[in-house]
């Protein structure tokens, strides 16, 4: 094992103690936003000491077994245990470079879904319909919750924009690779003629701020206009100024909302997105300046990078920032993301082992 390995492993076994003391103290619920940190910590520190100590456990396996290798009658018997003891290791190890790994502190969030149609027209936002149907059944295999927060429709029943919450543990963690922009070619169903046509989508999927607190937003800064809301949504949508709309002056960043019934939740809503777009800003903004120094293979989430191409045609879904080819359209289409999620998350993890491998 690499002596900045066991140096980091030995701090943890360390950090376990003191969080084992800390959380035995009587007074330790006192402070609950701190017993919640300590817990969580003691949570994400636990498997990883439980490891190592088994780690360090085989090692003294295989220090017993060469002391009894000096016994002919049990050189044998050591030899094996020896063996085995060192297979072992090599196991433990392996796993334990993946649990270092830097967590993302996003992964366990709830996150916005934003899609929006880009170059095709009609047949772009027939395809953003699709993406959105893709993701809300992924998220019910998932047993997650989905909330449209805002849609804009267009002419044909596709979706110009729509941004939705999905609610559930790891949302983030499984579908952060998706933003980006999408793909289709396929024959839309306005072409007389039978000829392919190429559209697109861009996919954002954002991180729910824990709190609003959590992203300082000074009301000095924030225009807040309330209009009445178009669309379907009955005699009481269009009798009163329910929808609302947030401009925050310093980043320009402009959040509407109007699929609520009253201003109230309309604004409440509002405000979270708000929240959200401001804290991925600032997550995009450190997150170039890692990949100064180094570019992800899963690519840098931008919206303008092309990410993925759905060719109807063939049945094909190819996935350009790992090479990934899947001839399972209608699956995919239907929620079945699993392959693709886990191959992303798979890449993402083998760039971060090799960067742990060259300190």
């Amino acid at each position: 094992m690499k002596k900045s390995m066991a140096t980091r492993l030995t701090q943890l076994s360390m950090r376990m103690e003191e969080l084992n003391h800390l959380l035995s103290s009587e007074t330790i619920t006192a402070d609950l936003d701190r017993y919640r940190k300590l817990t969580r910590e003691h949570a994400e520190i636990l498997p990883i000491v439980r490891l190592y100590s088994d780690y360090e456990q085989s090692d003294r396996d295989i220090q017993t077994a060469r002391e009894m290798s000096t016994d002919p009658e049990m050189r044998a018997f050591a030899e094996a245990e020896i063996q085995e003891g060192r297979e072992k290791l090599v196991q433990i190890e392996a796993e334990l470079q993946k649990q270092l790994l830097p967590k993302d502190p996003n992964d366990e969030r709830n996150i916005f879904l934003e899609i929006r149609a880009g170059t095709g027209g009609d047949e772009s936002a027939l395809f953003a319909a699709n993406l959105f149907r893709m993701y809300s059944r992924f998220a019910e295999r998932q047993g997650w919750q989905v909330e449209i927060i805002s849609q804009s429709l267009s002419d044909i029943g596709g979706y110009k924009e729509i941004i939705a919450k999905i609610i559930g543990q790891g949302a983030y963690s499984c579908l952060k690779f998706e933003s980006g922009g999408h793909r289709v070619q396929r024959v839309p169903v306005t072409e007389t003629q039978g000829r392919v046509h190429t559209s697109t989508c861009t996919v954002a999927v954002i991180p729910e701020a824990d709190e609003i607190s959590e992203v300082h937003l000074n009301p000095a800064e924030l225009r807040i206009d309330t209009y009445r809301a178009s669309g379907a949504g009955g005699q009481h949508i269009n009798k009163t100024d329910s929808a609302v709309r947030i401009t925050h002056l310093p980043t320009g960043i402009v959040v509407e909302c109007q699929d609520g019934r009253s201003q109230h939740k309309n604004k409440a809503q509002a405000m979270s997105v708000l929240a959200a777009r401001i804290y991925d800003k600032q997550m995009r903004a450190h997150q170039a300046e890692q990949a100064a120094t180094r570019k992800s293979l899963v690519g840098t989430g931008e919206r303008s990078e092309r990410i993925r191409t759905y060719n109807f045609p063939q049945g094909r879904v190819t996935d350009h920032r790992i090479n990934l080819t899947l001839y399972k359209m209608d699956q995919i289409m239907d929620g079945d993301m699993g392959e693709i999620c886990s191959a992303l998350m798979a890449e993402h993890q083998a760039e971060q082992l090799a960067a742990l491998m060259m300190e």
